[in-house]
C-alpha cells in the first residue's frame, strides 16, 4: 500500500470508529508498560510510541512523570483524540507522519511499537522503517516491537499484515539490533476474538541497518 493510501485508510478508521470499536483497543496498556519497564524505563528518559493512535499509553507515561513522550501516527484525528484526553501535554510531542519517511529531531531512549510494523508488507517499507528506527534510537537504547505472531491473523482492519517470530523479526532489523527478550501474548478484541501476538525487545548495538544503500 502506498504511503498516501495508508494515511487515507487510517484517517478514515479514526474518523468513523470510536476507540472501542477497533480490534486493537485495550482499556489499559499494561503489557506495554511492563515491557518498557523491562527495557529500563526511567522518568528521565525519552520515549516514542510508533502508531500510537488513541492508545492510553501516552496517558500512563504522562501520569508517571515521563520527561519526554513522542506519539507518532498517520492519523491526525487519532492524535487529536488522544491529546484531548490529557490535561497536561507540555512533555508530549505529537507527530503526524508515516514512520517510513519520518525524520526524527532527537534521539530516543526507548521506541515502542504495538502493532504498527506488521502493516508494512514490502521489503522497501520494512527497510525504511529500520533506517528510521536506527536514526531515532540511541546506541544502547531499546525498541519494544509487537507484531502478530506466525499463527496470528493474516489481516487487520481489512489490510494484509506480515507475521513474525523473534527470529524473523531479528532478520529484518539486522545486526544493528540485538534481541534481548521475547514473549507471546494473546490479545482479546472488544468482541471476544483472540489474536496471537509476539512482543520482542531489541537493543541498538551499532552496525548497519539492512538496505542502507536504498
Amino acid at each position: 500500500m502506498a504511503r498516501q493510501d495508508r494515511q487515507t485508510h487510517w484517517q478514515g478508521v479514526y474518523t468513523t470508529k470510536s476507540d472501542t470499536e477497533v480490534s486493537w483497543y485495550e482499556e489499559a496498556p499494561d503489557l506495554s508498560l511492563t515491557l518498557l519497564h523491562e527495557a529500563g524505563l526511567m522518568p528521565g528518559m525519552s520515549v516514542i510510541d510508533i502508531g500510537g493512535g488513541v492508545s492510553r499509553l501516552v496517558d500512563a507515561l504522562v501520569d508517571a512523570g515521563q520527561a519526554h513522550v513522542g506519539v507518532l501516527d498517520l492519523s491526525s484525528a487519532a492524535l487529536g483524540a488522544a491529546k484531548s484526553r490529557l490535561a497536561d501535554t507540555a512533555h508530549v510531542q505529537w507527530v503526524v507522519s508515516d514512520v517510513t519517511v519520518w525524520t526524527p529531531d532527537r534521539e530516543y531512549d526507548l521506541w515502542h511499537d504495538r502493532a504498527a510494523f506488521h502493516f508494512l508488507t514490502t521489503a522497501v517499507d520494512q527497510q525504511a522503517y529500520v533506517r528510521v528506527l536506527a536514526r531515532a534510537l540511541k546506541v544502547g537504547g531499546k525498541a519494544v516491537i509487537g507484531t502478530f505472531a506466525m499463527d496470528g491473523p493474516e489481516k487487520c482492519s481489512g489490510l494484509p499484515v506480515a507475521r513474525y517470530d523473534s527470529e524473523s523479526l531479528q532478520a529484518v532489523l539486522g545486526e544493528q539490533f540485538r534481541l534481548a527478550t521475547t514473549r507471546r501474548h494473546e490479545h482479546t478484541t472488544p468482541w471476544g476474538t483472540v489474536q496471537k501476538f509476539q512482543f520482542s525487545i531489541f537493543e541498538k548495538v551499532g552496525g548497519q541497518a539492512p538496505g542502507h544503500q536504498l
